[in-house]
This record gives structure tokens, C-alpha cells and sequence, in this order.
């Protein structure tokens, strides 16, 4: 079997890259699409309590996002001073922090990362971040080893800039409004965007619905900005993320499972957790790294409907709603959002497919 790259384009015009979040999250546009049929229609994001019925379990990713950009500057020895001395460079270091490993360690991206060998010491904020590069791993990330006084959570909130992806170039005003409403648990580097369109009130009024509501926990990692470099997609490694699913919601979400309702994900991040607890059709509790990559041919396992945003040309996102809805119906309903004029990616419109 071979999948191509190729398969997975799209054109989509520049300016239909949502660069701001809207002032309300819940007015977002939403595509409806019958996963069976192909066929969509256009609605409002508030629009979904009209696709959820009592007994529905809807499974949202409460991963928070930290501030995991950094920006500072190479520490270099200066001529003539004695050990441990040193002087600050003018070259700008920019990292981004993906993984914890242990104690302060962490598995970072590093730019420029030629100027960033094992031994290089890195200052952030005029000293009240300290860092080492330890050692470079796959991909040329590095594994830094941070050295402060004080709480690391809270100076990285001071220092640190939410991790935005490339292809918004606009500064963001406020914080909150690239973390969903729900963000419990630290350890993000990408928000999981479907959710951000959800309002408390949205949320509370599904409840009332008697939509049941599970959580899961999956903090979003280097997958998310690693592009598909192969052509043959099967020979694609995707890098692994740290997930929870804690035994209360594994039996919301089984319970649903065997009354004969629907589980519907909220995100790609939701959906690659509940397909990797859940071969066999029932979701065990698990705390654990999954690297599922999920493209057109996998049997979903768990999923009967998928919320989510419109994803990047040739992206393993792209891949994974074809997978659930058909490359051919996901293409041409990609079509015509651009038709549409629908807002693409992170800070844009959603998808219902069910």
C-alpha cells in the first residue's frame, strides 16, 4: 500500500489564514459533513447542540498550553576572564520547548541551532533563566538543562510567549484566547484548536442537553509543526506525545459505548487519544506515549464523530480527518470552504463529522 504526499493538497489563498482569534469563540462558522454521504452544509459553531443528543459522550483534551517560546542570548567566555566569568553575546537564541524529560531538562527546538552545540550556555531575562545544552538528539532538537531561583512555572508565564504556529504572524493581545476555556493540566506546545471555539456557557447548555462530557488528557508536542518530508506517507515517523485518560472518564466513555450512543472527540489530540487507548472498541484508563498515526485504511476503534478545524495542505492532520471521513469528501468539502471563504487553521472556522 502507498499513500502519497501529493494526495493530500490543496490551494488555499493566503489571506484565508485566520490570523486572530474572534472576539466571541463560539461565532466561528461550522461545516457540517455526513461522513457517509460527502454531503455538508453550512451552519454556526453554536449550531452543534443541534448534531448532540442526550446519552452522546463528548470527550474534550483539557492539556493547557505553557508559554514554551523563549527568547535570550548565547553566554560566550570573554578574552582574559577567569573561569566562570563570561560576558553576554549579542546573538539571539529563540527556543521552544516540547517535551520534560527529568528535574529541569527539557527536549527543546533551538534557532539558530548551529550556534547551539553541547557545552553552550544560554541566558533568559538578564539572568533569572539560566540555561545549558546538554545534548542533541533526533531531528537536531536539543536537550537543555534550565538553572533559576524560584518556581520554573512562574518564570516561565514572566518570560515565555505562547508557542503560536509559523503561519500566524500577528501578535497575540491576549493569552487566554489560545488556551480553551477548560485547560487544566500544563504541558502543551500547540493548543488542540477545536476546542477554543467552546464557551463555558456553550458547554453548560450541552450538559443540559444531557450530553455526557469526558475529559482526556494529551499534551501537544513536535507533531504538530513537523511537516510530511516523504512521499510515501506510510514511511512518515510521527514523534510521540504524553496522554492520560483516568479511569472516570474511560467509563463515561465505555458506558456510552454500550447504550448504543455516540463518542464524539473534540480535536485530532482527543480523537489519537481515545484511538490509542481503545483497540478493541473499549477504552482502558492509561497514562503513557503515543505515537498513532492515523491515515486513510485505519478502522477507528472508538470515535463516531470528530469536531475539529481545517487543517494545512499535506499535513498528518489532513491525513487523519480523510481517514475518517474519506480523502475525497474531506477535499471537496475543503473546496468548498475556500469557495466559502471560511477561516483556515489554529484561529479559524470547524468541522462537524458524524
Amino acid at each position: 500500500m502507498e499513500l502519497k504526499l501529493s494526495d493530500f493538497n490543496y490551494e488555499l489563498p493566503k489571506e484565508l489564514i485566520a490570523q486572530d482569534p474572534l472576539e466571541n469563540r463560539s461565532s466561528s462558522r461550522l461545516m457540517h459533513i455526513d461522513r457517509a454521504t460527502g454531503h455538508y452544509e453550512h451552519k454556526m459553531f453554536t449550531d452543534i447542540m443541534d448534531y448532540l443528543s442526550a446519552g452522546d459522550c463528548l470527550v474534550i483534551n483539557n492539556t493547557k498550553v505553557i508559554p514554551a517560546r523563549l527568547y535570550g542570548v548565547r553566554e560566550k567566555a570573554g578574552e582574559g576572564s577567569q573561569e566562570g566569568e563570561t560576558i553576554l553575546t549579542t546573538g539571539k537564541i529563540e527556543i521552544l520547548l516540547l517535551k520534560r524529560r527529568e528535574d529541569n531538562i527539557w527536549e527543546a527546538l533551538v534557532k539558530p541551532g548551529k550556534k547551539c552545540r553541547p557545552g553552550t550556555r544560554l541566558d533568559f531575562g538578564n539572568g533569572k533563566l539560566k540555561a545549558e545544552i546538554l545534548q542533541i538528539i533526533e531531528d537536531g532538537n536539543r536537550l537543555i538543562q534550565f538553572f533559576y531561583e524560584g518556581i520554573f512555572e512562574e518564570i516561565l508565564d514572566e518570560l515565555g510567549q505562547m508557542p503560536l504556529p509559523p503561519y500566524i504572524t500577528h501578535e497575540l493581545k491576549d493569552k487566554n484566547r489560545y488556551q480553551t476555556v477548560y485547560a487544566k493540566y500544563d504541558g502543551s506546545a500547540a493548543a488542540p484548536t477545536a476546542g477554543l471555539h467552546f464557551t463555558k456557557e456553550l458547554l453548560e447548555k450541552i450538559r443540559q442537553k444531557g450530553v455526557i462530557i469526558a475529559d482526556v488528557t494529551l499534551h501537544v508536542g513536535l507533531g504538530t509543526f513537523r511537516p510530511v518530508k516523504v512521499e510515501n506517507v506510510l514511511e512518515h515517523h510521527m514523534h510521540s506525545e504524553y496522554y492520560t485518560i483516568r479511569e472516570e472518564d474511560a467509563q463515561k466513555i465505555n458506558q456510552a459505548k454500550e447504550n448504543g450512543h455516540r463518542v464524539i472527540a473534540v480535536g485530532t489530540t482527543s480523537c489519537r487519544a481515545l484511538e490509542s487507548a481503545g483497540q478493541g472498541g473499549k477504552i482502558q484508563p492509561v497514562s503513557g506515549w503515543t505515537d498513532i498515526f492515523i491515515y486513510p485504511g485505519y478502522q477507528f476503534q472508538i470515535i463516531d464523530g470528530l469536531i475539529t478545524n481545517f487543517h494545512l495542505p499535506e499535513s498528518t492532520l489532513l491525513m487523519l480527518v480523510s481517514a475518517f471521513a474519506g480523502r475525497e469528501n474531506i477535499l471537496a468539502a475543503y473546496e468548498e470552504a475556500v469557495k466559502e471563504k471560511y477561516r483556515f487553521f489554529s484561529f479559524g472556522d470547524a468541522m462537524l463529522m458524524i
